[in-house]
């Protein structure tokens, strides 16, 4: 018995032994990795570090460097350009030295030969010239006394000389003083100054009648409003070709005279037709010419006198967007009246260019138009397409002087002659 208790003993201590060694083991296996093993962002913290202190170090380096070379070279360039600064600064005072010089004996040669006739008579004053204030300015200062020995030795040759080219340059300056001022335009038809800003509005009625009569109206140079007839053969063309121009096209709208045996033409506005007939008839027309900017009235001093039907085609208007414009074919007009009432704008004529087909009836008229313009600060002057012959070339011959004086041009739609 006694000897199994010994075993026992000797086991358990055994155990033991070895327990304790496997511990020592591990303890000494835990103890030693957190050793050797660095973490991984440890390591990339570190030579992230180093690196940055490297290149800190390299920028240190070559930015202490260059600075001692940065210097001289600057400087060297920074002397070159004040060199090249200096000399063509020297040279341009030079050359402007040297145009003043160029132009003194001009201006020498131009006193000497307003003086010189004066003075012929008196050579004993001849010899005080070089004592003008003129001749020290020059930069040598050798130079006046060589003037005094040169002024002593002049031959009457060379005096007799220089007055003669002098008297050609003063003939040539004086000839070239008198080119640019050629005779005004104002000599031949005498226009006054426009005042109050007057504006002239030319506007050209009957088109659609003859495309040749409308050619020479459409190369005028100011604007133009020309008003086209409906339902004619050209009719539709001539109201293109105006747009094409860049002109304004209105409706020529015909209308019944007070005389019954006169004929509007066709698309008329008649004293028999109920508002919708007018309707009818003014849209039709409309959109056979159209796109337009407004209408006036061919013939019609029945139909304006009538307040009922001028009220009907100014709401015409109204409802289209476009203005109308009076001929004023009779006295007793109610268009300003019909206006009043329903609280519409328009226009109306003041002067008719060519009732007479000649110069000197149109000149009177247009002058009468210009003594309204500058009294109201528009006036619009009515002409007709089959004064071809004689008008347009007219209005190109009286333009720059028209414009000379102040005068502006406009179409109706554009104008300040608008009444309300």
């Amino acid at each position: 018995m006694p000897q199994k208790k010994t075993a026992r003993k000797t086991s358990s201590k055994t155990t033991r032994k070895t327990g304790s060694k496997r511990t020592t083991r591990t303890t000494r296996r835990s103890s030693k990795k957190p050793k050797v093993y660095i973490p991984a962002y440890k390591a990339i913290i570190f030579c992230c570090a180093i690196i940055t202190i490297c290149m800190g170090l390299l920028l240190v380096t070559t930015l202490h460097e260059p600075n001692k070379k940065l210097p001289d070279s600057i400087i060297e360039r920074y002397k070159e350009e004040i060199i090249d600064s200096k000399n063509n600064k020297e040279t341009e005072a030079e050359s402007a030295k040297k145009k003043k010089d160029e132009n003194k004996p001009k201006t020498e040669n131009k006193t000497k030969a307003d003086t010189k006739p004066k003075t012929e008579s008196q050579p004993k004053t001849e010899t005080k010239k070089p004592e003008t204030p003129k001749k020290p300015q020059s930069s040598n200062k050798t130079e006046p006394a060589k003037t005094d020995k040169s002024v002593k030795i002049e031959t009457p040759q060379a005096k007799d000389k220089t007055p003669e080219k002098d008297s050609q340059n003063t003939q040539k300056t004086q000839d070239t003083t008198t080119v640019p001022a050629p005779v005004t335009p104002s000599s031949k038809y005498n226009f006054p100054k426009a005042k109050n800003n007057a504006q002239l509005i030319f506007v050209f009625d009957d088109g659609g009648q003859n495309l040749s009569h409308l050619t020479p109206f459409l190369k005028l140079p100011f604007p133009i409003t020309v008003a086209v007839l409906p339902q004619l053969a050209h009719s539709k063309e001539t109201a293109a070709q105006v747009r094409k121009a860049g002109f304004e096209v209105m409706l020529h709208q015909p209308m019944q005279a007070v005389n019954a045996s006169v004929n509007p033409g066709p698309g008329a506005i008649k004293p028999e037709m109920s508002e919708s007939e007018i309707k009818s008839v003014l849209f039709q027309n409309i959109t056979e010419i159209g796109p337009i900017s407004g209408m006036n009235n061919h013939e019609g001093s029945a139909i304006t006198a009538d307040a009922e039907k001028m009220a009907t085609v100014m709401q015409f208007c109204s409802q289209e967007g476009i203005y109308f414009l009076d001929s004023r074919t009779n006295v007793e007009t109610k268009v300003p009246y019909v206006a009043g009432e329903l609280g519409y704008s328009y226009y109306e004529r003041n002067i008719f260019l060519d009732n007479e087909k000649t110069n000197e009836n149109a000149l009177k008229e247009l002058k009468k138009g210009l003594d309204l313009a500058n009294k109201n600060g528009s006036v619009i002057m009515i002409g007709h397409i089959w004064s071809a012959d004689f008008l347009p070339a007219f209005l190109q011959d009286a333009y720059p002087e028209l414009k000379a004086q102040g005068y502006t041009f406009s179409t109706v739609s554009k104008s300040r002659a608008r009444k309300n």
